[in-house]
């Protein structure tokens, strides 16, 4: 397997991520955008931490009406951040894009938060529609046919550190960050991820200093890491502090999935999750993993009935179920790519007073 063209969540094609932040005066947050490619995605939800601030994931329980979303918004500024989702949805209409109702139209998006407040200085400065908006703008001016036309005041699509929603995070006392990642299995389907590090956990092997996201990097994707020198983790264990809280991000295909499928997806990139930060999910932390797929890809047919080398498909698959094997192949790497993606969150990160960068305090890790 390899990674896609960027290593990144727009190597699902048609997706498109745009970034905004703010700092000083106050402030240290950011909003981040995935916007879905002409007429939605399919998506889905896992809600593992007790501590969540969220909008729409109710809509998303396969149960419900409403089959496809227009974004997803990542955003810093607790449940105060919320509103950020509001500015998307307000571009989103302008557009003419949304749910199909008399008079008009109604985009859905789904919403996860960071707790980052206070970080810049000032407890409310967070979040708000003007910064969604912002997002969403930056989205859509960093699509270009190449996915390489970057805007020219916002970071590129598929950019990992300190910006967007990860602009204020902090991760097990280091500052934390945006994180993506892809991979193409030998199907052709794309499988990436992006994560917004902010977690009261640590993010490094409990035997050392080593990220624990980078065991499950693709072949020399982290090769250019050592194990950091003893003293410095000694150095940072005495140092070592908690924060607030919080890991979200998404995992997205270009296979097609049903909602419930989109919901496994994204239960199975926790098991990522879980093995890059430790602890996870705990009473302080709001972790939330939205699954997505573009459909872009068919599902692949069950062979006939009685054929050769076919096997049953599962109680309750229908003709369009992709095989047993191809759904795994999916899974699996969704929670892979969901580890990979939290390292590149903090190995990108940007060091700043009360959290230094993983790069500061583990500079033997690249070899020096």
């Amino acid at each position: 397997m390899t990674a896609g063209a960027t290593n990144s969540l727009v190597d699902v094609a048609g997706l498109r991520v745009g970034h905004a932040q703010r700092v000083g005066d106050g402030y240290r947050t950011g909003t981040t955008v995935v916007l879905a490619p002409p007429g939605g995605m399919v998506a889905g939800v896992d809600v593992r931490g007790a501590a969540p601030g969220t909008r729409e994931t109710e809509l998303l329980d396969p149960r419900n009406l409403v089959e496809r979303v227009h974004a997803i918004v990542l955003t810093g500024g607790s449940a105060y951040g919320l509103s950020a989702a509001c500015g998307v949805m307000e571009r989103l209409a302008d557009a003419g894009i949304g749910f199909p109702v008399e008079g008009g139209v109604v985009p859905i998006v789904p919403a996860a938060v960071i707790y980052d407040l206070g970080r810049g200085g000032l407890f409310r400065a967070v979040p708000d529609g003007r910064l969604g908006a912002e997002a969403y703008d930056a989205a859509v001016r960093s699509h270009g046919p190449d996915l390489r036309a970057s805007g020219p005041d916002g970071p590129d699509p598929w950019v990992s550190g300190s910006v967007g929603a990860g602009t204020g995070a902090v991760a097990g006392g280091l500052a934390g960050g945006i994180g993506t990642a892809s991979v193409v299995l030998p199907s052709g389907v794309t499988v990436a991820a992006m994560a917004v590090v902010n977690a009261v956990g640590s993010v490094l092997d409990p035997a050392g200093g080593r990220l624990s996201g980078t065991r499950y990097g693709l072949p020399g994707e982290f090769d250019h890491l050592r194990e950091p020198r003893e003293e410095e983790v000694a150095a940072w264990r005495g140092a070592m502090v908690t924060s607030f809280n919080t890991t979200i991000g998404v995992v997205a295909t270009d296979l097609t999935l049903t909602k419930a499928q989109c919901g496994k997806l994204a239960g199975v990139a926790h098991d990522g999750l879980a093995r890059a930060i430790r602890p996870a999910h705990t009473m302080v932390d709001g972790d939330t993993i939205f699954g997505l797929s573009t459909c872009a890809r068919p599902f692949p047919h069950p062979a006939p009935e009685g054929a050769a080398g076919s096997t049953p498909e599962p109680v309750g698959a229908g003709r369009n179920a992709p095989g047993a094997a191809g759904l795994h192949d999916v899974l699996a790497a969704g929670a892979d790519v969901f580890s990979r993606a939290v390292a590149h969150a903090m190995l990108a990160a940007t060091g700043r007073d009360g959290a230094p960068a993983y790069r500061d305090v583990f500079p033997s890790a690249w070899g020096n």
